[in-house]
């Protein structure tokens, strides 16, 4: 009687296995999807991050022979669409660009209804890049040091714009609050477009910006580079200083954008996503069309980006408890 069960128990191991085995290599047969593909991006039209989702969609569409469309959910600082793609159907066909933003840094500061790292599954790294700090032409200040004092003499009448409470550029922000001794006031917007034309328009003193939306409007004198928030300058912005070379060693605040997925999709088809976007990262039109608007490609195994993720959670938690911020 004891044989029997066992072979029972051992038959139904075996059919549940098969089973598991079948729904794997038909996940990784599935693909491209059988419908539009989706890239999530949570921020508006115009940004960096919009601008390099397109571009990187368009070659992943010619390379798949599926039709992949940029669907812009601004809004939170990009919380908004990180909630969507936790909650989207896990079948290969919703992606998110995801952002340094929500997935390290909001988690820290607010109690959010999905868990970037148990939610959203990682897929590959996408770009990044550091922020670079403008203020418009009638704001009083031409370098970083006479921005600081222009800080100091009027405190709290001086504001940073950002894409949101708990992004890239709201922590860089803070940042330097800290770091320089100053007391800028957050003001939080739904998106790189929509706070660049409130700083054009001197309705907004300063912004920690991605340099493809700040640069050209550099170019035209409309606004005044201040410095960069990398450790080094990028190749392509040689001449403006570094937040670190301007008296602050140390200092970095990068911006970066990852791809994610539901964390329920299926590990043969995240992997397979993961070859696709690397090929594209790597393909030199893309490449050079990327350096060109400021932004690195960034090219990883599923792996290095759930550590690298974890490494700059952990970073920005402590500077969140060091500077008391809340997402308010």
């Amino acid at each position: 009687m004891m044989k029997l069960q066992h072979l029972v128990h051992r038959s139904a191991r075996l059919v549940a296995a098969a089973a598991l085995l079948g729904a794997t290599v038909a996940a990784a047969q599935d693909f491209p999807p059988q419908k539009p593909v989706t890239l999530v991006v949570g921020f508006a039209p115009g940004g960096a991050a919009d601008a390099a989702a397109r571009l990187i969609a368009k070659k992943l569409g010619e390379n798949i022979g599926q039709s992949v469309v940029v669907d812009n959910k601004g809004g939170a600082g990009g919380n908004i669409a990180h909630q969507f793609v936790a909650n989207a159907a896990a079948d290969g066909s919703v992606l998110l660009f995801g952002s340094v933003g929500p997935l390290t840094i909001a988690p820290h500061l607010m109690k959010l209804s999905y868990d970037p790292f148990k939610d959203l599954a990682a897929v590959s790294g996408g770009v990044n890049f550091p922020n670079v700090l403008v203020v418009h032409k009638g704001a009083g200040a031409k370098n970083l040091a006479e921005f600081i004092a222009l800080s100091k003499k009027k405190p709290g009448s001086v504001d940073f714009a950002s894409t949101g409470a708990g992004s890239a550029s709201h922590l860089a922000g803070e940042l330097f609050n800290q770091r320089a001794g100053v007391d800028m006031v957050h003001v939080p917007y739904k998106g790189g477009a929509p706070a660049l034309q409130d700083l054009l328009g001197e309705r907004i003193t300063s912004y920690f910006a991605a340099p493809p939306t700040a640069m050209p409007h550099v170019e035209t004198g409309r606004l005044i580079p201040l410095a960069t928030t990398g450790l080094t300058r990028p190749a392509y912005l040689p001449n403006i200083p570094t937040v670190a070379e301007s008296g602050f060693p140390g200092f970095e605040a990068l911006n970066w954008y990852a791809f994610v997925a539901p964390g329920k999709t299926p590990t043969p088809l995240l992997e397979r996503w993961n070859k696709e976007i690397v090929k594209v990262l790597n393909d030199p039109g893309v490449k050079e069309a990327l350096l060109k608007h400021g932004l690195t490609p960034q090219p990883t195994t599923r792996a290095e980006l759930t550590a690298f993720m974890k490494k700059e959670s952990t970073q920005w938690a402590a500077i969140i408890k060091e500077r008391k911020l809340t997402a308010d």
